[in-house]
């Protein structure tokens, strides 16, 4: 299993640094020049930017997303209208290391107001049992050295998942606030009220999965993809992945049969795939070990199948899943 897949780096080493520092002023005439609405225009790079730009940004900013729905972030390569169209944006806002695409093109754009939401909280590292000593895949401190004395190749082996810690998008979605009002400040006001809205709507969902998840019969939860670190640390569970954080990674029959043993031992009773992914892997993994399948979005994009219509709704659905699955009372 190789986490290093997600940040290649060539695409890391000609990915430009950028974050707040990089923000200016800017009038919302440009915004008037490019569609003649008057409104600030905001690209961003997939989903969990796109819900941030529109709740904060409100009847001010026209939002574009480069990752449509249904198509896998990770994979995403841009076509050579999109990388010029980012070229016109007002306000880009990415999550630096999750789609070296994007990176690259955010880097030979020349756009000034640049966001990266890594840079708005702390980004950690999580291998594939966060919270478990089974014997699984570590690192050894030779091997952390070395990965920090690279500067920002170690972010190779830090977890992008944010968004799905209601705490760390809070976080993230305060910098996105701030970084609009600096490059609207005409619209100043209402990028603060809309930000703090925000803000209390995610401290809500926060208290809900604290209460919810509270007291469970078991604490372990098996997915397809290593997407639920954050989440997991937050609320005192234990995920166990069949991939990495690279969700394309293939499993080892080694770490097949060691999730079958997990399974039993914590009384795992479902394991989790996701809509953008296939979920072969996961049916087979249940089937062998007499388990349940269901699904945990990790809201890397809505479409159709997802159970919720937004952000807020699908975290209430994963929260749903998680209680019926580890047995909440």
């Amino acid at each position: 299993m190789n986490v290093r897949r997600l940040i290649p780096t060539a695409a890391v080493a000609s990915a430009t640094v950028l974050g707040l520092t990089a923000l200016s002023a800017c009038s919302s005439s440009s915004a008037a020049d490019k569609n003649g609405d008057g409104k600030l225009n905001v690209t961003a790079s997939f989903y969990p930017m796109q819900y941030l730009a529109q709740e904060i940004g409100g009847d001010h900013v026209s939002v574009d997303t480069l990752t449509k729905p249904g198509v896998e972030p990770h994979d995403l390569e841009l076509s050579p209208k999109q990388t010029a169209y980012l070229g016109e944006s007002d306000v880009i806002l990415y999550l630096k290391g999750i789609q070296p695409a994007v990176d690259d093109a955010i880097g030979q754009s020349g756009v000034k107001n640049t966001v990266d939401a890594a840079e708005l909280t702390k980004l950690e590292k999580h291998g594939s049992g966060v919270g478990h000593d089974h014997g699984g895949e570590e690192h050894s401190e030779d091997e952390h050295s070395e990965e920090e004395e690279h500067g920002h190749e170690s972010e190779a082996g830090t977890d992008p998942h944010i968004w799905l810690d209601p705490v760390k998008y809070a976080e993230v979605a305060k910098g996105v606030g701030k970084a609009m009002e600096k490059a609207d400040p005409d619209h100043a006001a209402a990028y603060k009220k809309n930000t703090d809205a925000l803000v209390k709507k995610l401290d809500g969902l926060n208290t809900k999965f604290e209460n919810g998840l509270k007291n469970t019969k078991s604490k372990t939860f098996i997915t397809t993809h290593s997407a639920f670190g954050y989440l997991a640390e937050r609320y005192g569970l234990e995920q166990e992945s069949i991939a990495g954080v690279d969700p394309e990674s293939d499993p080892s029959p080694a770490r097949i049969k060691e999730l079958q043993d997990i399974a039993k031992e914590d009384k795992v009773s479902t394991v989790f795939f996701e809509t953008l992914a296939s979920d072969k892997t996961a049916k087979t993994l249940a089937t062998d070990a007499g388990l349940k399948t269901d699904v945990l979005d990790p809201l890397e994009g809505i479409t159709d199948k997802s159970k919720g219509d937004d952000y807020i709704g699908v975290m209430e659905s994963n929260l749903a899943a998680l209680q019926k699955a580890l047995g909440a009372k």
